[in-house]
């Protein structure tokens, strides 16, 4: 039962997420705010909206582990996984993306992460630093927006997949989606922790291994979507910005919000081995970002088996 409540928290957790991002970019648009503005704020949220409520649940119920499990354990499925299944099915073409500075981004935001676990416990202190080192990605994000008003836009449409075309829904649709997504995000997020926790339990594994593995590939779940549709239409560049978006928000945003709810203790297993596996999956994406090196099948069936071991050798 544990299990089936746990497939039913994800369900609720990725339908959640998508009604309330759908809703308020609909809401946005009837308000006249520019599109670049809720990519930045209402999509970025909303897409992580299902790890972030995790991370602060799990303090909150005394399973800190699950917490920093989900954030590493995601961004690792992020990159091996995420990108691995679309390009098996589809390959991605990245000789038209140029992504170096949010990649770099992405790499230095890992680094902070990494410096910041070393110290043993995310506290208030860790939070700030996180937070701050958001505010200047944001900052960057937006000048970088401003400069190029219409590929922002454009890149806003494609990578809500369609979401902008539901800006003429009636409000009280609006109003209905975005109250879902609001209710079933917190409901979703106790749901899973709980029941994660038991199976944690009732299989003598940490915490942080669930987070690492269950929890880490739950969440995850929104992204791959949105790969595979952007493989589809062969938009790499949405695909790619999306992964290192989503891993560069689960490191300072997510984890920067949730050391102020509470400390947040290291594992030796996240310092010895997950954090690291964490940044060589980042770093295997170093020669198609910067030489825009097509992620062919054969790469991404590779980066795919490679997610498969590393799940494997975590729960054994």
């Amino acid at each position: 039962m544990t299990w089936l409540l746990s497939a039913l928290a994800l369900i609720i957790l990725v339908m959640s997420g998508d009604f309330l991002v759908k809703g308020a970019v609909a809401l946005s648009d009837r308000l006249g705010i520019p599109a670049f503005i809720v990519g930045l704020t209402i999509v970025a949220f909303g897409t992580s909206a299902p790890e972030l409520l995790i991370s602060i649940q799990a303090v909150l119920s005394g399973v800190p582990g699950m917490a920093i499990g989900n954030v590493v354990g995601s961004n690792t499925a992020n990159i091996l996984m995420v990108l691995g299944l679309p390009a098996v099915l589809f390959g991605l073409d990245a000789a038209e993306t140029d992504l170096r500075k949010n990649y770099a981004l992405m790499i230095g935001g890992s680094l902070l992460f990494i410096y910041l676990a070393s110290l043993g416990v995310f506290s208030y202190g860790s939070g700030m630093i996180l937070l701050a080192a958001l505010a200047v990605v944001l900052g960057l994000a937006l000048r970088d927006t401003l400069q190029e008003p219409k590929r922002a836009d454009a890149a806003d449409i494609s990578l809500e997949g369609g979401a902008v075309q539901d800006a003429a829904l009636p409000v009280w649709k609006i109003t209905g989606l975005i109250c879902i997504g609001l209710v079933g995000l917190p409901y979703g997020a106790n749901l899973l922790v709980n029941n994660a926790t038991e199976i944690a339990r009732s299989y003598q594994i940490s915490e942080t291994t669930i987070g690492l593995t269950l929890v880490a590939l739950g969440t995850s779940l929104p992204e791959l979507a949105t790969t595979l549709a952007s493989a589809i239409r062969r938009q790499a560049d949405v695909a790619l910005g999306n992964v290192i978006g989503s891993n560069v928000f689960n490191l300072l945003a997510i984890m920067g919000v949730t050391a102020f709810v509470g400390p947040i203790p290291v594992s030796p297993q996240l310092l010895s081995a997950d954090l690291w596996v964490m940044l060589a999956a980042s770093l295997i994406l170093a020669p198609f970002v910067v030489y825009r090196l097509r992620i062919n099948r054969l790469m991404g069936a590779l980066l795919t088996a490679a997610y498969l071991v590393y799940v494997w050798l975590v729960v054994m």
